[in-house]
């Protein structure tokens, strides 16, 4: 059932603005005449719609067309605006503000929120995202607070919002590349596992029939279709749990580590993943470093967000 906006008067002429769900415009301006407001708009409940009608105090209330999480699309374009509006001369917490209305995300509005007051309390601006390090991490932190030592924060918000892009734009690459194959992977098992256990029976009890030996291959097939016939079940809560194992286990500190070097090691792809560690070291370093941070204080925060603890071994 959609949300509507609508915009009223009621019988002293106060205006009333709000959004209720309904199945149609005709069927909310029904609704409301019945409660003796006179109608002026119904409309989508966009967030275009609720910025350009709506008080300010409500509007914030409301959540329309946003997402709870926090994505690199989200943050790129939060560091985006405001180098855009620092860059222009606005405050910070003007900038804040003025995003805030903008942001797709309602857990980053909320973010932004806290930030706002935290920097209304006397908090710096990179002290008040380290309040947050799930969604801005330790290069955010110790770039804005190199940016805020030399006064050059726009700038430094810059090469941060480019790297951010850079990133996003990587992993959109091989989220398309890898689309493509794992599409391809899931129909062959599927097609594969419903002929095993749905076709191969059939011309299993066929050759019954004929009485005659099969040749070792067949035999093989319509074997492997009887076991997974019996325990398909019991295989996928085994994978699932194995799945479930294999995740706890690459948790912990050893785990990784094993598992890293295994994937470093695999034929052409090894050299795939060890380029992909590299190139996001060689990145954030460069960025860091562009902007002032000590080249110590660099491999430091780099070590903890590289995302590979082989690297980060190395670094340390």
């Amino acid at each position: 059932m959609p949300k509507l906006i609508y915009i009223a008067r009621d019988k002293a002429g106060k205006k009333v603005t709000g959004t209720q769900d309904s199945t149609s415009e005709e069927e909310l301006i029904s609704r409301l005449q019945a409660q003796d407001l006179v109608v002026i708009n119904v409309m989508p409940a966009t967030k275009e719609s609720i910025d350009l009608l709506m008080p300010d105090k409500l509007r914030e209330k409301i959540k329309v067309s946003r997402h709870y999480g926090v994505n690199s699309n989200d943050l790129v374009l939060f560091c985006r605006q405001l180098t855009t509006l620092l860059g222009a001369g606005v405050t910070i917490l003007k900038s804040l503000d003025t995003i805030s209305k903008q942001v797709a995300s309602q857990k980053l509005f909320l973010v932004m929120e806290v930030l706002k007051k935290d920097m209304e309390g006397g908090l710096s601006f990179h002290e008040a995202l380290a309040k947050h390090p799930k969604i801005f991490s330790d290069l955010w932190v110790n770039l804005v607070e190199s940016g805020e030592a030399s006064g050059n924060l726009a700038v430094v918000l810059d090469r941060l919002a480019s790297y951010l892009e850079r990133n996003a734009e990587f992993k959109g690459k091989m989220l398309s590349a890898c689309i493509y194959p794992a599409i391809l992977l899931v129909a062959s098992m599927g097609a594969l596992l419903f002929l095993t256990i749905k076709i191969v029976p059939t011309f299993a009890e066929v050759f019954k029939g004929f009485n005659i030996k099969l040749p070792l291959a067949t035999v093989l097939l319509i074997t492997t279709s009887n076991f997974l016939r019996k325990y398909f079940l019991l295989m996928v809560g085994a994978t699932v749990a194995a799945f479930f194992i294999f995740q706890n286990y690459i948790r912990t500190k050893e785990g990784r580590r094993n598992w890293e070097k295994f994937l470093f090691k695999l034929p052409v792809f090894g050299e795939f993943f060890r380029s992909l560690a590299v190139e996001r070291f060689a990145s954030e370093m460069a960025t860091l470093v562009e902007s002032g941070v000590p080249i110590l204080y660099s491999l430091e925060i780099t070590e903890q967000s590289v995302g590979s603890l082989i690297v980060s071994e190395i670094i340390r």
